[in-house]
């Protein structure tokens, strides 16, 4: 049996199992069967995927993520953040603001003094027009977004109230979203507040999405719901800030470490792999 280190981190509620690729041999072709027996909240470790931190080319650490249901993700605004921190802590980079690959592209960080909080730049960030799509029994009005990942932002009037699992849940099998979506309920609190549930593809809701914080953004600027440089986030895990203008912003919010363990991995994968 091989034990494999791991650490659980999580950025604003939003928790992912690491392993340190670097320090660590993890088989990469297992992932996706490790992300879903990890992830799973009653039989694994818990979590809404696993990420690995490996060697970068052009960067000193590469982000790969799986999520909860063994799907590969692009990014991820708060694994990214939990990266930084990861790679920080584990002697892989001495600077406080350095670049990490990511599927999605190279992404700056930089741990900020005096506090648990990352920041993360996250590329160009767009949204288009609205549509407004069929769902089985509702039609349902959508921003479309990117942020190196694919969105549909959904605007309530009250987010508690919104139908997330039922809308997030049919909005991943329809034709518009061939491979699935994040949807972002936001509801406009103030020029420069909004509050945001999410149901990610591949992981259902989570407690926070950093990527879908700056789409929220986008979305509710370009409506005139917000305005100025600074905005924050206020969702169920947590509280981010969507710092910038235009279509290149950064969210910042805390990065932390739950609990360290160890995995023993089987030979053969399967019920035998156990945790503490």
């Amino acid at each position: 049996m091989t034990r494999v280190p791991f650490v659980k981190m999580e950025g604003a509620g939003n928790d992912y199992v690491f392993v340190d690729g670097i320090q660590n041999v993890l088989p990469l072709d297992r992932a996706p069967g490790l992300a879903r027996r990890w992830s799973d909240r009653h039989h694994g470790i818990g979590g809404d995927g696993l990420i690995v931190v490996v060697r970068g080319e052009s960067a000193p650490v590469r982000m790969l993520m799986w999520n909860a249901d063994g799907s590969r993700g692009a990014m991820c605004g708060n694994g990214l953040r939990c990266v930084a921190r990861l790679a920080h802590a584990h002697g892989h980079v001495a600077a406080r603001r350095f670049d990490v690959e990511t599927d999605a592209g190279p992404r700056a960080v930089e741990l900020m003094d005096g506090s648990d909080d990352v920041r993360t730049w996250m590329g160009v960030v767009r949204c288009a027009a609205a549509i407004t799509l069929s769902l089985a029994q509702r039609e349902v009005t959508i921003v479309p977004g990117d942020a190196g990942n694919p969105h549909a932002v959904v605007f309530v009037d009250d987010v508690e109230r919104a139908a997330v699992l039922e809308i997030g849940a049919a909005l991943q099998r329809h034709p518009h979203f061939a491979d699935g979506v994040n949807v972002e309920f936001v509801q406009v609190m103030a020029p420069d507040r909004l509050r945001q549930r999410t149901f990610e593809r591949g992981s259902g809701e989570t407690l926070a999405c950093g990527t879908g914080a700056a789409v929220a953004v986008v979305a509710a600027r370009a409506a005139g719901h917000v305005r100025g440089d600074r905005t924050t986030v206020d969702l169920r895990g947590g509280t981010l800030q969507v710092i910038g203008t235009g279509s290149s912003l950064a969210i910042e919010g805390p990065a932390r470490t739950v609990y360290v363990g160890e995995v023993e991995l089987s030979e053969s994968f399967g019920p035998g792999d156990q945790h503490r």
